[in-house]
């Protein structure tokens, strides 16, 4: 039997509280089989006492059941999360944060279409005026990990393609937010068609190879979904925390809820939920649930976790969005900037009282 074959049959064995199994996620450092006894090496980054023991348990049950063995050795290396379990650090063998950044905070969402990357911009922006404020110019990032839809250039006011030095990648910048993208990488008309490992090798570099310098606070912009950008990034940088994207009606509400679920599972706590397009105002002053209501705050409720903020849904933000002006920077005292600047403060105490 060969190294290859028995991490073949290790396949089997799916991380807790994940679809895919050990050996794609690289925690399999050794195999061998000698003399009816197959010797198998793990490596595990967690803080969680039960994973290490889970794994080893199911890695020698599946040895077990393998013609010809006998006997079976596994060492598990276990190297301790960077932070306790409550601050975010996943289950899985991740990297450390890149030097420099104090927080970092996913903002996701369950499905497409809710205005996700437009809140993802805004807040970014209005955290940037916070620490501008405070004297803290030029301190927060936006990395936009929406590789098949990149739509935050268009919306920060941004085009062209970043400077490299060395291996790095030097972020863009605007409206005090360093930014990283796809959409500077690719050509407008180009569409990636790309297998799950190329997305996970792009959230990686943008982690690892952009030079972010001293941050504050590192925004990444996922795309809708539970899939391997998520997974990918849980992997690379331990997350302070993540803020959940979602409209009002249940279809947005239900599924925002399983993307909830999907950071718990990795230890990454929820920061809140924000209701996005919640209401209009029409000319006469009456208001509409265009959506329906109510969503934010179950769905909230349901994560035990907190609403943020209700974002109403106003034309002036897709205009402003359109034309790279963030309607935060373009209205600074107006009433939709005061809501991204409420929900920054909010963030920035839960991060700071940590």
């Amino acid at each position: 039997m060969t190294s290859d074959e028995i991490k073949e049959a290790l396949k089997q064995v799916k991380y807790p509280g994940f679809s895919r199994d050990i050996v794609s996620f690289g925690l399999v450092r050794s195999a061998a089989f000698v003399d009816g006894t197959a010797k198998v090496s793990l490596s595990l980054t967690t803080s969680d006492p039960k994973i290490p023991l889970h794994v080893k348990n199911e890695v020698e049950k599946c040895l077990r059941s393998l013609a010809g063995v006998k006997e079976t050795i596994v060492d598990v290396a276990v190297a301790p999360a960077k932070a306790p379990a409550a601050p975010g650090q996943p289950n899985i063998g991740g990297g450390a944060a890149p030097v420099g950044i104090a927080h970092s905070v996913a903002i996701a969402s369950g499905k497409g279409g809710v205005g996700k990357s437009t809140f993802a911009v805004n807040l970014a922006c209005a955290f940037a005026q916070l620490l501008e404020e405070q004297g803290r110019p030029n301190r927060v990032g936006l990395m936009d990990c929406d590789i098949y839809g990149p739509s935050v250039p268009l919306m920060i006011g941004l085009s062209g393609r970043p400077m490299v030095d060395g291996d790095s990648l030097i972020p863009m910048e605007k409206h005090g937010v360093k930014v990283m993208s796809m959409g500077f990488l690719l050509d407008e008309n180009t569409p990636v068609i790309w297998r799950g490992p190329m997305i996970m090798k792009t959230v990686q570099q943008f982690v690892q190879n952009v030079r972010w310098g001293e941050l504050d606070m590192l925004f990444i912009d996922l795309p809708p979904g539970t899939g391997d950008a998520q997974l990918s990034l849980v992997q690379t940088i331990p997350l302070d925390g993540a803020v959940l994207v979602t409209t009002p009606q249940l279809a947005a509400a239900q599924i925002a809820r399983k993307g909830g679920l999907m950071f718990q599972k990795v230890n990454v706590p929820l920061l809140g939920v924000a209701e996005n397009m919640s209401y209009f105002m029409d000319p006469m002053g009456n208001r509409h649930t265009v959506f329906g209501e109510g969503g934010g705050n179950k769905t909230a409720e349901a994560l035990g976790t907190v609403l943020l903020g209700q974002v109403p849904l106003v034309e002036e933000i897709r205009i402003c969005g359109d034309s790279g002006q963030p309607i935060v920077v373009s209205d600074p005292t107006g009433d939709i900037a005061a809501i991204f600047k409420n929900i920054a403060q909010t963030l920035l105490r839960q991060l700071v009282t940590k």
